[in-house]
C-alpha cells in the first residue's frame, strides 16, 4: 500500500551530505511504489535544496539556524541543528499543518526522542536512522546500516515494540551499485593495481583529498598508474584541488558532482576514501579501500571494516607513511585487493533501499 512519507533531514557543510542522499534514495525506493514523499530542511550553508527538489520532491524549508548555543542531549550534534530541538519540533509541526502523514522518517544526529515524541501526534508511524546508538529514541522503525551493530546496541533506547533493520544488509544504495555490481567484481579478477579513485565524501572540510594528493605524489606512483580525484556538490576546495593536480607527477583527472560513481567504481582498482556512508557503495561494488577517519562518527564504520578485512585504515597524523606503507604493500602483492574486495562484497549486495521500502509498505 503506498503511502505519504515525510523526511527530516539536513545538509551543511558540516554535517555533510550523506544524511540527505540517503533519504533521497529511502525516498526514491518509496516513490518506485507509488508512495509520495515530502522534505523538510533547514536553509544551512552547504544545503542540497536544489537537489531535493530536481529529484522531484516537494521541500519544506524551516530557515536558518541561530547562532546562539544549542543544548541538547545528542551531544555536539545539537549544535548541527542550530536551534533548540523543541523549536525544530514547532517549526516541523507548523510546515506540516494540513498535512496527514503515514511516514516521518528522521535521519539527525541533533533530533531523539523528545522531538519524536512532540511529532508524533501528527504522523502515524515515525522511523529514525541512526549510525551512533548513542541517544533514546520514540520511534516505531529504527534504521542503522552500519557493520556489527546489534539489538543490544539500542537496548534502552526504543520502545520494546520498535522494529529494528540493522546492518549492511539495509544499506540505502541508489540502484545504479546493484546494476553495475556483476561487471565490477568481474573485473576484481584481474588482480590488477591501475587506477585509483580518490573520494572524501561530498564536503572534506578539512581538504583531505588535498593531503592524501600530496602523500601520494611524495611516494612517486608508478607511470601506469592513473588517478581520478572526485569532489562532491559543496566542496569548499576545489580551487586549490584544481590548481594541484596540474603539478602532480603522476596522472591524475578532477571529477566535481559526478552522477557516475558507480561506474567510477566499477572502472577503478583501488578507493582512497573517507569511512562514511560511501563505503558501502565501495562494498557493493567490491572496491578495495584505504579509508580514512574524516569525523568521530565515521570511527565505528572504519574499525568494523578494518576488522572484517574489507578495508584498510590509514593513519590521518602520519599520513603519508601510512599510505606509501599501505600501496608499496598493494603493488607488492595484488592478492591482497582481491581478498579484500571478496569480503566487501559479501557485505553489501545493493538492494537495501528496496528491502527497507518494501517492509515499511507492508508495515504500514
Amino acid at each position: 500500500m503506498a503511502v505519504r512519507a515525510v523526511f527530516r533531514a539536513d545538509a551543511s557543510l558540516e554535517i555533510g551530505t550523506g544524511h540527505i542522499l540517503r533519504c533521497l534514495t529511502l525516498a526514491d525506493a518509496l516513490r518506485a511504489s507509488g508512495s509520495e514523499c515530502f522534505f523538510v530542511a533547514r536553509d544551512h550553508i552547504g544545503n542540497l535544496h536544489e537537489l531535493v527538489e530536481a529529484r522531484g520532491y516537494p521541500l519544506l524549508r524551516l530557515g536558518e539556524g541561530d547562532s546562539v548555543k544549542v543544548r541538547g542531549s545528542t551531544g555536539g550534534y545539537a549544535q548541527w541543528l542550530g536551534v533548540d530541538p523543541m523549536r525544530d519540533a514547532d517549526d516541523t509541526r507548523d510546515q506540516l499543518s494540513g498535512l496527514s502523514v503515514d511516514l516521518l522518517v528522521v535521519d539527525h544526529y541533533g533530533l531523539d526522542a523528545r522531538w519524536e515524541r512532540s511529532l508524533r501526534p501528527i504522523c502515524k508511524r515515525i522511523m529514525a536512522v541512526d549510525d551512533l546508538a548513542n541517544r533514546e529514541h520514540a520511534v516505531d522503525v529504527l534504521l542503522d546500516q552500519n557493520l556489527g551493530k546489534s539489538p543490544q546496541d539500542y537496548e534502552g533506547r526504543v520502545p520494546h515494540s520498535c522494529k529494528l533493520f540493522l546492518g549492511p544488509s539495509f544499506a540505502l544504495l541508489r540502484p545504479e551499485f546493484s546494476a553495475q555490481r556483476r561487471a565490477s567484481l568481474r573485473r576484481r579478477q584481474e588482480g590488477q593495481l591501475r587506477k585509483v579513485l580518490v573520494t572524501m565524501g561530498g564536503v572534506d572540510l578539512e581538504n583531505s583529498t588535498a593531503m592524501v594528493l600530496e602523500a601520494l605524489n611524495a611516494w612517486g606512483p608508478p607511470a601506469s598508474l592513473d588517478v581520478t580525484v572526485v569532489l562532491g556538490p559543496t566542496f569548499p576546495w576545489a580551487d586549490h584541488v584544481l590548481q594541484q593536480v596540474k603539478r602532480l607527477s603522476f596522472n591524475s583527472e578532477v571529477k566535481v558532482n559526478v552522477r557516475d560513481m558507480a561506474e567510477l567504481m566499477r572502472d577503478a582498482d583501488l578507493a582512497i576514501g573517507a569511512a562514511g556512508s560511501t563505503s558501502w557503495e565501495r562494498c557493493c561494488m567490491g572496491l578495495p579501500t584505504l579509508q580514512l577517519v574524516l569525523a568521530e562518527n565515521q570511527r565505528p564504520i572504519a574499525d568494523a571494516l578494518g576488522r572484517a578485512g574489507a578495508a584498510h585504515l590509514l593513519d590521518p597524523v602520519a599520513l603519508r607513511s601510512s599510505l606509501v606503507a599501505a600501496m608499496e604493500q598493494l603493488i607488492g602483492d595484488t592478492t591482497m585487493l582481491l581478498r579484500m574486495s571478496n569480503i566487501a562484497a559479501q557485505l553489501v549486495d545493493g538492494h537495501g533501499a528496496e528491502r527497507v521500502a518494501c517492509l515499511l509498505n507492508e508495515g504500514l
